[in-house]
């Protein structure tokens, strides 16, 4: 069973600072030659919101929070999937991108919030010698064009083998909290 921590380690829960890709982006077509820089993981939170159980799977909002005072933009799909241990590492295969919803320049002021909808397989679908069930607790999340995690408490099983049990939308503009 896959449930969201309701609170996480503040370690976990917090950016960690790292290099920052600065692929620059129109800030919007009415705008002529402005361009706003697309969000560092250092300016960003990540934090569970909704989720909904199906037969077999669970979604999962992921909500990406502009914690800096300068404007930013997300485009692409983040990098996510299932963590755990001392020191934490990467459990199995990474999170597919699902192609359904197309990619799109979301523009985060401080404050805002965009989000990208995770589905997570139950592992339990699995034999366990493909599978090879290991307990998660974190979701480690790679905003689009980084290469430094938030790593967002989460407490799942995944597979330690390599059956892939995640696949992840492109960030839209909004937050899928319940709050």
């Amino acid at each position: 069973m896959t449930t969201p921590a309701t609170t996480a380690p503040a370690a976990a829960n917090t950016a960690r600072s790292g290099s920052t890709v600065t692929s620059a982006q129109a800030q919007s077509a009415g705008t002529t030659h402005k361009r706003t820089a697309a969000c560092a993981t250092r300016d960003l939170n990540a934090r569970p919101g909704v989720s909904q159980g199906t037969a077999g799977s669970v979604y999962q909002v992921i909500d990406f929070t502009n914690i800096s005072r300068i404007t930013c933009t997300l485009y692409g799909y983040p990098g996510v999937s299932l963590a755990g241990g001392s020191p934490v590492r990467q459990i199995g295969p990474a999170a597919t991108r699902n192609t359904t919803a197309p990619r799109a320049l979301v523009t985060l002021a401080p404050g805002a919030t965009g989000n990208a909808l995770l589905r997570i397989t139950d592992a339990g679908n699995y034999p366990t010698t493909q599978c090879h069930p290991t307990g998660a607790q974190y979701l480690q999340v790679y905003p689009p064009g980084q290469t430094t995690p938030i790593y967002v408490a989460y407490s799942s099983t995944a597979c330690a083998g390599t059956v892939g049990l995640l696949s992840v939308s492109a960030v839209q503009p909004g937050s899928g909290s319940s709050s």
